[in-house]
């Protein structure tokens, strides 16, 4: 057995270690140990609350995309936009209701439609009114607010809470408020074809401004004018209506309901979203050059049809309407749309209106030209040449240097999708005409046939683009008809003369 003692002495001689020795060997591993732990429990630290901030960044970056695509795809997830979520809101008055409800039964469709026309008092008649025309309803009294507007009158202040009681209806299903007078004709599906481009859970008021720019410059260039209509989206006008009847008193001085709705927008943060279809029409005249350069957008409204000469020539307004909703209707989203190009063997220009009107000139002329509208009407305040919105052309008193002009006549069905609409020649009262013999062949042209398919209505969500057209008929044929071609342009092409 083993001595303890010895065998203790035995490894104590073997290893030879001193106690100095020792304690120095026990220090820097004590030491070695606690730099170990030490430096362990940093990085533990350091790395545990990296990511506990990266998956709270992570949680929050997810949130966030997941409440963008909520928004960005709520259009999409309610469907589209049809005329059962639209409330119409319609300024009138007793006195004048039955003459101009002939413009709302144009476009009102009854069981369809929705809205009222808003009333002072009740019309005369106003139990007997045909079922074409919309329902009224009488507004609330006024007379509690402020109106110093000298030159206006105080039927505006009723006309701006027109949204806010049609709000206060609390009808079910309605996504947006659109507003108008009584002699303002509404082109639903192109309306339609407006507001499905924004989602009516956020906060849009959509319209235009007047033609004019004395009157711009008068109201303002950033308000949706009320004529031509506009629309709020249901979000908007749950706020508007907060504030709209104190906007009433702090904008007293402003003359229209309109100006007192886009100080009420001004202090809410709301721009307006301006939609070039939207037609004020404060001009004075013939709006023919107007309508026949319209601008590259779906044709939503027209109003003061009033005051303006008759759409087409020898019929009453009315009539011309009617003829120019006949022609809408066979394809709602081209009407109005222009197009032009040339007819290179005959040295020709063409320029189209589609639905309404067809110019042939004798010769070859700038696409710059062609687009930019005749000067046949006057500004709306003051009956000058202008200043408007958008740039004009004079028209010339030499027949010679004018186009030879066509109106719509009838339309045709073609195979499929696609439309045949024809255009007549007309005279103009003055009977003057160009005699010159290198123009008689341009004026012994009867006819004018336009071939195009439907526009489909989602080419106003794609960036726009004029459509392009081509003459299609030979030789013999076109000494009294030429055959026109709309239809999308080919990569590349212009409208580009030789």
């Amino acid at each position: 057995m083993l001595d303890p003692l010895k065998t203790s002495k035995f490894f104590v001689s073997s290893v030879t270690i001193k106690p100095v020795d020792l304690l120095v060997f026990l220090f820097k591993t004590t030491l070695a140990i606690f730099t170990l732990v030490s430096i362990s429990l940093f990085f533990h630290f350091v790395f545990s609350n990296q990511s506990i901030c990266l998956t709270s960044t992570i949680s929050n970056n997810n949130q966030q995309q997941k409440f963008i695509a909520v928004n960005t795809s709520s259009a999409q997830a309610y469907g589209r936009t049809n005329l059962s979520h639209v409330l119409f809101g319609i300024g009138g008055s007793a006195k004048t209701w039955n003459e101009r409800r002939l413009y709302s039964q144009l476009w009102w469709r009854p069981n369809v439609t929705r809205g009222f026309v808003w009333l002072d008092d009740k019309p005369p008649g106003g139990e007997n009114l045909p079922p074409t025309s919309p329902p009224y309803k009488i507004s609330e009294d006024t007379s509690r607010f402020k109106y110093t507007c000298w030159y206006g009158s105080r039927s505006a202040v009723r006309m701006a809470r027109i949204v806010k009681e049609s709000f206060e209806l609390g009808l079910d299903n309605v996504r947006w408020f659109v507003m108008g007078d009584d002699d303002t004709v509404f082109f639903l599906e192109n309306l339609l074809t407006v507001l499905n481009k924004y989602d009516h859970n956020q906060m849009y008021y959509v319209g235009g401004n007047s033609e004019s720019v004395e009157q711009d410059v008068i109201h303002s260039y950033n308000m949706a004018y009320g004529g031509g209509g506009f629309a709020v989206s249901y979000a908007l006008a749950a706020e508007l209506v907060k504030t709209l009847d104190g906007c009433i008193d702090r904008y007293a001085s402003f003359y229209g309901s309109d100006q007192k709705i886009h100080g009420c927008m001004s202090e809410i943060g709301i721009p307006v979203t301006k939609e070039l279809g939207f037609h004020q029409v404060d001009i004075r005249g013939n709006p023919y050059g107007l309508l026949a350069a319209h601008p590259l957008a779906p044709l939503v409204s027209l109003h003061h049809l009033d005051y303006v000469q008759p759409i087409f020539p020898g019929m009453t307004r009315i009539e011309s309407l009617k003829k120019l909703i006949t022609a809408y209707e066979k394809d709602p989203s081209r009407a109005l749309q222009h197009s032009f190009c040339y007819d290179l063997k005959r040295n020709r220009s063409i320029s189209v209106s589609w639905g309404y009107t067809v110019q042939l000139y004798p010769y070859l002329e700038t696409a710059k030209k062609l687009e930019t509208a005749f000067s046949t009407f006057q500004s709306w305040r003051t009956w000058k040449n202008g200043p408007f919105t958008f740039n004009t052309r004079p028209v010339e008193k030499d027949p010679c240097e004018r186009p030879v002009t066509y109106f719509w006549d009838r339309a045709e069905s073609g195979n499929g999708d696609r439309t045949l609409t024809r255009y007549a020649r007309h005279v103009e009262e003055s009977g003057k005409e160009c005699e010159r013999l290198d123009h008689a062949p341009a004026t012994g042209v009867k006819f004018i046939g336009v071939s195009s398919a439907k526009l489909n209505p989602a080419v106003w969500s794609m960036a726009p683009r004029r459509q392009c057209c081509e003459v299609i008929n030979g030789g013999e044929g076109a000494d009294h008809l030429v055959q026109v071609k709309i239809r999308g342009c080919h990569r590349f092409e212009t409208v580009t003369p030789p």
